[in-house]
């Protein structure tokens, strides 16, 4: 019995508690495991906006960016060494998801009783503000305590993303493939690509690695991490057209369908704006 109570010890630790205290990235056991709890948080939220009647569109969506950035920019604090163990493990991927979380969710909820009180008239401004004073906060840390050292990785990042997008844009307009006529797909293919750009300069310009999995095996197969524009592809244009072609129309399949575009967008801006920050700053 205590060897199989070791013998488990043992896989937690390796799997899933020596990656965050050593911040050692991802592996097949806690990736799948991660991508579990996700699909099952993402119910739990649901749920929760349902219960404080919290519509789900693209206002709320938009409205909930500053707090991915906000936590972005917290993740490059921790990066920075500005906090110590236990706390630490705290601000390391995936439990730095769960604070983020809850901040939002407080802010969430403080916001819709400000606008149920008459003190506010619009939640999604003042929902949003708290996001905004929050990476404000965050960003003026960071220029505190370190300096800027790469001003051309935000120029490079924008700039790629944003052109692969437009070409992409352009290609399937020019086939008659409408895509990327809704709004919000055009979001998460250029959020998406945003981080391609950024493991791009990061890998083979300034010396980074990849912790994912699969990307870091492609990028080790090719030797390039350009690699990473024709995955994104080939993984999210799939996606995309699935929910929009797969979801019946009735008020809850479109709730659902628009709930996890707001969570492919977050999963693609996340990364995005945590690289670019810390290769600015040269952490």
């Amino acid at each position: 019995m205590t060897s199989l109570i070791d013998k488990i010890s043992q896989f937690v630790s390796t799997y899933y508690v020596d990656p965050i205290i050593y911040d050692s990235g991802y592996n097949p056991v806690n990736t799948i495991t991660w991508a579990l709890v996700l699909g099952i948080c993402i119910f739990g939220v649901l749920m929760l906006l349902e219960r404080i009647k919290v519509t789900i569109d693209e206002r709320f969506i938009f409205s909930v960016i500053p707090f991915v950035v906000a936590g972005s920019s917290l993740r490059v604090i921790e990066d920075a060494g500005m906090f110590r163990p236990p706390v630490q493990y705290l601000f390391i991927t995936p439990t730095i998801y769960f604070v983020v979380f809850a901040v939002t969710a407080l802010c969430l909820l403080v916001s819709r009783w400000l606008k149920n009180a008459g003190k506010v008239k619009d939640f999604h401004a003042t929902f949003a503000s708290f996001g905004i004073v929050w990476f404000v906060a965050n960003i003026l840390v960071l220029l505190y305590v370190e300096n800027i050292i790469h001003p051309f990785v935000p120029f490079l990042i924008l700039s790629s993303g944003t052109l692969i997008t437009f070409l992409v844009y352009r290609l399937t307009d020019y086939s008659g493939f409408a895509l990327f006529s809704n709004r919000l797909n055009l979001s998460i293919m250029w959020v998406h690509l945003l981080d391609a750009s950024s493991t791009i300069v990061g890998i083979d310009m300034l010396g980074y690695y990849e912790k994912h999995v699969i990307p870091a095996y492609l990028i080790d197969l090719t030797g390039t991490a350009i690699v990473m524009y024709p995955l994104k592809l080939a993984i999210f244009l799939p996606i995309l057209y699935l929910l929009d072609t797969q979801f019946d129309e009735d008020d809850k399949s479109q709730t659902l369908k628009t709930f996890v575009k707001m969570v492919i967008i977050v999963l693609g801006l996340s990364p995005a704006c945590r690289n670019t920050i810390r290769m600015t700053l040269g952490i």
